[in-house]
């Protein structure tokens, strides 16, 4: 009998990106993280299974057509609106169907690799113009490291550069399997302190800090610092200067981008179900993250702000 192909969980496949690796890009975000990073602008790729997202905005008072049509029976009548029971919700979308405002969306597709490939190859003039490529995203790609490692894989071997957004927060062995077929590795890097990373994302940096200088060791993929600036959170010089003496000890000093903190996807959460929990942080202005770049500078590395 033959086998069916691997699936993986994406949530969806972005073209044309061009702040995930150089050149003109398709991200692919993959759906599961082992973070839960607060200031987290995709919510919806932190959890594995396939979930559904409602605007109630969106919504018709009193239509309740999803109620009756799901299996689940995770939808109930809430006054004019709907309530979604997100444990009993297997994700199925049969709701999504008689949902004639889109009030109800499917978050994660089933996919293969050779899905996944037939839509990285349709835009690979552009990469081959721009020097461009593949990044695979999240989430953390690596939750799913089987199939993440066969897409790189067959990436690599049809010619197209690969990149790999990762936490690091994976076993050595895992990360190691997926750099064979990498070129490049957005490796963020929250907070020094291991504490103070556990409050704000949920586990310790142990792992993250000491995969990152094995990377370093090898020279190849060449790796990329990325900090989150997160006013009031990690920006204080204290840990600024503990970011620029552990980039300094790696064997091969790497690039480091500064990404200023956004409220781009705040919205997503209360479509989940969930609360956002920075939801009095502003974003830093111009002026505050090139302080941010001169502080680092006087520690002894010249980071690159990415807006």
């Amino acid at each position: 009998m033959e086998s069916r192909p691997q699936k993986g969980v994406i949530v969806k496949i972005q073209r044309f990106s061009i702040q995930d690796g150089p050149g003109i890009r398709t991200t692919v975000f993959f759906k599961g993280c082992f973070l839960r990073c607060l200031w987290c602008s995709n919510p919806e790729t932190q959890e594995p299974r396939i979930e559904m997202e409602y605007s109630k905005e969106k919504c018709i008072p009193q239509c309740y057509e999803c109620v009756g049509r799901c299996g689940a029976e995770a939808i109930s009548k809430d006054g004019e609106y709907i309530a979604i029971d997100r444990k009993k919700c297997s994700g199925c979308g049969r709701c999504v169907k008689v949902c004639y405002r889109k009030a109800l969306t499917v978050v994660g597709e089933g996919m293969d690799v050779a899905e996944v490939l037939n839509e990285i190859e349709k835009d690979r003039p552009f990469y081959e113009k721009s020097g461009g490529g593949v990044t695979l995203s999240g989430g953390e790609p690596l939750y799913q490291h089987r199939f993440a490692v066969q897409v790189l894989k067959q990436c690599k071997e049809r010619g197209i550069s690969t990149a790999l957004d990762t936490t690091g927060y994976v076993e050595w062995d895992i990360l190691k399997n997926a750099l064979e077929y990498t070129d490049m590795v957005l490796y963020d890097i929250k907070h020094l302190d291991p504490e103070e990373h556990k409050k704000l994302t949920g586990v310790s940096n142990d792992i993250i800090l000491e995969n990152a200088r094995r990377i370093s060791e090898k020279s190849f993929p060449i790796l990329i610092l990325r900090i989150p600036v997160l006013p009031g959170i990690n920006d204080d010089p204290k840990n600024l200067e503990k970011l620029a003496q552990f980039a300094r000890s790696l064997p091969n000093l790497p690039a480091i981008h500064l990404l200023p903190y956004h409220r781009l996807g705040v919205f997503k959460y209360a479509r989940l179900g969930r609360e956002y929990i920075l939801k009095n942080m502003q974003p830093p202005t111009r002026d505050y993250i090139h302080r941010v770049a001169e502080l680092l500078e006087k520690f002894g590395i010249k980071p690159l702000v990415v807006t």
